[in-house]
């Protein structure tokens, strides 16, 4: 999954880095077994944390920062591709890191991470895109791997403009699936430091339909990934966006039904519209319900798509906006309510929650404030009741009102205390928050800002 709509200030004000490629040396696993965390990149039982990380190199990079049983730890990792056994070279432009997505892709106890560099120029074509694997070990992420481009090879096609990994065939071996000149490819694994070894299919709906995004989930209940293609749809009357249900299967991908996210009336070019996602289950009901975050709908007031997800795939949805009962705020045009979206189950409930970031909230006569709200699963699905409005201005909530804060441009809802319940991370311009997640959800009790150096939010890792 790919930052979303609004938030592209994030890696350029996330931090100041410290320099180097720290070699990490931790315990190997005590089996070959896939790891545990597709996101522990040494094994050592931990999820860590992959961020774009731009300032430090020509053509950008990646900070990994080595998670702990309290959370994010000291040691991190930068790597570029002026690092020792990645391919290709640092070049301006190249975009590297700015796409990433998790999987243990060769079963061997560490995870991997797949990274994208949209803006690489191959064999004079720029901007073709390129991207790589970079391989876990004791030592950390360490050497790469290209991955073949499939597409026909044209420039400003951006190979790896989204990234999302799952097992879509069910065979229990690491998929990729990457966006392409605007078309979604799926190489099934095995993918290991030779190659890939699986075979590409390209998902190609009929029409004008530029895919974007990417989330990956199980929505059907089966053993098989799902994948969720979002796109935008152009015609001579209408520029719109959908959501593209693909089924896994064990011998191909099933393309299924859409459903329309946003629209205007006249045309224009592909402008990633539709947003990202996250596919998680809210209503606790064995079934992945997809979470779509549109900040763009109507003129940028934002709004959130609730895909509730069945044996047959997605079935009835639900819309999110600052005017839906029992959250706070209305919408004003560039709120963005949906600017970023992540779930996780923040008062261990075993209900998936979902935290709503709006960039643009304007609080106090300061514009661009930002904010986020909480809404809390339960047995009916997500529902504005109870929810939670957490912005600089709460009572506990650290760091000052400010202006072009953006307050929320990246959120993210994740167990980095093995407590059984998410703590919500925040990241504006003025840095980073972490609040706790307790029985009553997320709390700004214990609230702490957090060092630049150890930023998790710009991360697309939920």
């Amino acid at each position: 999954m790919k930052l979303p709509y609004g938030a592209t200030l994030a890696a350029a004000t996330a931090v100041a880095l410290t320099g180097g490629l720290l070699s990490l040396a931790t315990a190997a696993p005590a089996s070959a077994a896939a790891a545990k965390y597709a996101d522990d990149f040494n094994g050592d039982g931990y999820r860590d944390y992959a961020v774009n990380w731009s300032l430090d190199s020509k053509g950008g990079g990646i900070r990994v920062t080595y998670g702990t049983k309290s959370g994010p730890g000291t040691k991190t990792q930068l790597i570029s591709q002026a690092s020792a056994g990645v391919p290709g070279a640092d070049e301006a432009d190249d975009m590297f890191g700015e796409n990433r997505a998790a999987a243990d892709f060769n079963a061997d106890g560490y995870g991997d991470l797949a990274v994208s560099a949209p803006g690489e120029d191959v064999d004079g074509r720029e901007a073709q895109g390129a991207v790589t694997i970079l391989w876990g070990s004791a030592k950390g992420l360490s050497g790469g791997t290209t991955v073949p481009n499939k597409a026909p090879k044209d420039s400003h096609d951006r190979m790896g403009s989204d990234l999302a990994t799952g097992d879509f065939n069910g065979d229990g071996k690491q998929d990729l699936a990457l966006v392409n000149g605007h078309k979604a490819y799926v190489y099934r694994g095995p993918i290991s430091k030779s190659g890939v070894g699986g075979s590409v299919t390209t998902l190609d709906r009929e029409g004008l339909f530029y895919a974007t995004a990417l989330i990956a989930g199980k929505v059907n209940g089966d053993n098989k990934t799902d994948l969720v293609v979002i796109g935008d749809v152009l015609t001579d009357k209408y520029i719109a966006s959908d959501a593209w249900f693909i089924k896994g299967g064990s011998a191909k991908l099933y393309p299924g039904k859409t459903l329309r996210l946003e629209s205007q009336n006249g045309n224009g070019g592909s402008s990633d519209r539709g947003g990202d996602g996250v596919i998680a289950d809210f209503d606790k009901d064995g079934y992945g319900d997809i979470a779509i975050g549109t900040a763009i709908h109507s003129t940028l007031k934002g709004r959130v798509s609730v895909w509730y997800g069945a044996s047959a795939g997605p079935d009835t949805s639900a819309r999110f906006t600052q005017s839906t009962s029992g959250l706070a705020g209305t919408p004003e045009a560039y709120d963005e309510f949906g600017t970023s979206i992540s779930a996780g189950d923040a008062n261990g409930d075993g209900y998936q929650d979902l935290a709503v970031g709006v960039s643009g909230e304007a609080i106090n006569g300061k514009e661009y404030a930002g904010g986020v709200h909480v809404l809390y699963g339960r047995s009916s699905g997500l529902t504005g009741t109870g929810s939670h409005w957490f912005a600089r201005n709460t009572a506990g909530v650290p760091g000052a009102l400010d202006e072009a804060d953006q307050f929320g441009h990246q959120v993210r809802l994740r167990d980095t205390n093995q407590d059984g319940k998410a703590d919500l991370y925040v990241n504006g311009t003025m840095g980073p928050v972490r609040l706790l997640g307790s029985s009553a959800g997320v709390t700004t009790s214990g609230a702490t800002t957090l060092d630049y150096e150890d930023v998790v939010i710009p991360g697309t890792l939920q």
